[in-house]
């Protein structure tokens, strides 16, 4: 392609590329709008979500478990397209959503590519020109609106919507380049850091000994000086790095944003959820001569339960009333808070998301159009917006994607 021009250029094919491409297609059929994409294959962050099922969304969406921009702000752009017009858009499109225990919704296919099909046919059959490998390396204003460039060739366009992504999962081609053509074009980013990300512990850490053991268990974030901030009940997986599994993606935000201002917060962890160490304590106090080994299999794995026993100091054949008060209380410790000496995390390459990016205050949240510079838009994770797993990270893409592509003229 050589210089050429359209009325409206999406950059970033992903979800809330394509449904910005979709509603504007819709609601202007007269005008000539070109999505571009530097990958070969489209759809990445779509066909690797929810282990290849895709959860589109949460039955239950609330704007307080996103972090990043203010509460009202997210609040305001979800509930111009909620998760009933979410359903009802799918399904017009011939993707059923089915509701599991968990609150997620994900096609009654549990095939990723069934939700990627049908945004690419609905932004086809909306008129919309996908274009692919056409990677942007360069924005810039102009007199009559914008213009994108890449080693593809030049486009100018009246209005420019950045739908790029953030930094997570980079190989899918969202590399941060997007968050520069913001800073290029006006806008600040607020600090970036990868969030839904596993976690690392030290190799020689008990945990890692645990390697392919899931279960349910509560992480808790606490500052340096003990305060407890904000904690996560979910299926915890054991690996050789360390720990992953959605208690840990979920706290995963938190720990990563306190640490830049507290680097002494850390986490500690409860093997069974809703057990308190009181009980625990009072539990092994009233075991007399029986196993403590064997009381505690009845709750927890094996190889946990002597991992525990080996960082409390105790023999494995300890009866509960030749159990010594120091060990006991290491114990209990162990068993329901124990400290989790993190090193680090997985970084992009394995995050869901990316945490940061630019603050919704910058954008008119009627349109999501730039305060900055009349015409740009911008939707999805660019946006300074972050939410837990299950399915609201996608419904952000899908509400502020429909926000810009209702709203360009």
């Amino acid at each position: 392609m050589s210089d050429a021009r359209a009325d409206i250029v999406i950059v970033g094919a992903g979800a809330a590329g394509l449904m910005a491409a979709i509603w504007a297609g819709r609601r202007h059929p007269e005008k000539s709008i070109v999505l571009l994409d530097g990958a070969r294959k489209l759809g990445a962050k779509i066909l690797v979500a929810g282990g290849g099922r895709c959860n589109v969304t949460h039955y239950e969406v609330d704007p307080g478990r996103y972090a990043g921009s203010s509460k009202s702000a997210i609040a305001k752009v979800l509930r111009r397209f909620d998760v009933e017009q979410t359903t009802t858009f799918f399904r017009e499109q011939g993707v059923e959503l089915k509701r599991e225990e968990t609150g997620k919704l994900f096609p009654t296919t549990d095939n990723a590519r069934d939700v990627l099909n049908a945004l690419l046919r609905a932004a086809r059959e909306a008129g919309v020109s996908v274009q692919h490998p056409r990677r942007v390396e360069a924005v810039s204003k102009t007199v009559t609106g914008y213009a994108v460039s890449g080693e593809w060739g030049r486009l100018e366009c009246s209005q420019l919507v950045l739908a790029t992504g953030g930094k997570a999962l980079p190989r899918s081609g969202s590399d941060g380049k997007g968050l520069e053509f913001a800073q290029t074009l006006g806008h600040s980013v607020t600090r970036t850091f990868p969030s839904l990300v596993p976690l690392t512990l030290p190799k020689d850490d008990p945990v890692c000994s645990l390697s392919g053991i899931t279960l349910p268990a509560t992480l808790r974030l606490h500052t340096s000086t003990g305060k407890h901030i904000i904690d996560f009940t979910n299926s915890t997986l054991c690996t050789h790095f360390g720990l992953s599994g959605p208690s840990v993606l979920d706290i995963s935000r938190y720990l990563l944003d306190l640490q830049e201002s507290d680097p002494g917060a850390y986490l500690t962890v409860n093997w069974m959820p809703g057990t308190s160490a009181q009980e625990i304590d009072q539990a092994l106090l009233s075991l007399g001569h029986a196993s403590i080994r064997k009381y505690l299999r009845q709750e927890l794995p094996d190889r946990m339960v002597d991992m525990m026993l080996g960082v409390a100091g105790v023999d494995v054949d300890t009866m509960g009333d030749q159990l010594p008060k120091a060990n006991r209380k290491q114990l209990v410790r162990a068993v329901t808070g124990m400290h989790l000496n993190v090193t680090g995390h997985r970084g992009y390459k394995y995050a869901e998301v990316t945490a940061g990016g630019v603050p919704l205050r910058e954008l008119n949240l009627k349109h999501m159009e730039s305060r900055k510079t009349p015409g740009l838009f911008l939707c999805g994770e660019i946006c300074d917006v972050d939410g837990p797993i299950g399915g609201l990270n996608f419904q952000w893409a899908w509400a502020s994607g429909y926000v810009v592509g209702a709203s360009l003229s």
